[in-house]
């Protein structure tokens, strides 16, 4: 009796196995569905025609002529156009917040070899004796203290000798924080009037402070780590 009901469930579990197989090119009805929203999407394509929105019935619709996606910062250089990178400029202005990131990441990604006084003297260049034979650039020396800020945005972008370029490390904004941290220490040092901050031109009476702050802080850290 045992054996004959082994046999039986035996056979329904072969049956039961092979009409849950595919059956070909054929659509197999599955019966009763939880969710059939979740299972046959009423969704319609992308850039397809929905008739009940009305007019050109458009799913998706391109941007407004002029317009730029919110978080989305483009600058529209070309590799060599050094004309364009001497008039290119940004009308993006930062607070202390944003400045005092700009000076973190200058020291993270400028410092090692520019120095974390702006003194082209970093570890990898270390007054002659580092990796690098050729000193990095000095933004305290009168080559650099009136360069335009966008041909030191181009520097970062694309590269420039030695230097590789930044760009998929610093997005477009961080390009420009990095960059008025630059122009604030050099206005405090005889450079141009700093123009990236909060209020216009003003020039801080702190300026060359909080870059010696910001650099001690950091090799602060650096000790501690050690």
């Amino acid at each position: 009796m045992n054996k004959i009901k082994s046999i039986v469930v035996a056979s329904m579990g072969i049956a039961l196995g092979l009409a849950s197989c595919d059956s070909g090119n054929m659509r197999r009805t599955p019966g009763h569905i939880y969710a059939p929203d979740m299972t046959y999407s009423r969704a319609y394509d992308a850039y397809t025609s929905n008739p009940k929105l009305g007019k050109d019935s458009l799913i998706s619709h391109l941007p407004v002529d002029g317009t730029i996606a919110r978080g989305h910062l483009y600058d529209h250089l070309k590799e060599g156009d050094t004309n364009a990178y001497k008039t290119y400029t940004t009308a993006m202005r930062f607070n202390a917040d944003e400045m005092k990131e700009g000076g973190r990441l200058f020291n993270i990604y400028c410092g090692i070899c520019h120095g974390t006084n702006l003194d082209g003297n970093g570890p990898l260049y270390n007054g002659g004796n580092g990796k690098f034979a050729a000193a990095p650039a000095n933004f305290k020396d009168a080559k650099y203290l009136h360069m335009p800020v966008g041909q030191m945005y181009a520097a970062i972008k694309y590269g420039k000798n030695m230097m590789g370029t930044y760009a998929s490390q610093l997005d477009v904004k961080q390009r420009w924080m990095v960059l008025a941290y630059i122009k604030k220490f050099q206005s405090a040092n005889g450079g141009d009037p700093f123009i990236f901050g909060e209020g216009g031109p003003e020039i801080k009476a702190d300026s060359a402070k909080t870059v010696t702050a910001t650099a001690a802080n950091t090799n602060a850290a650096n000790n501690n780590k050690k």
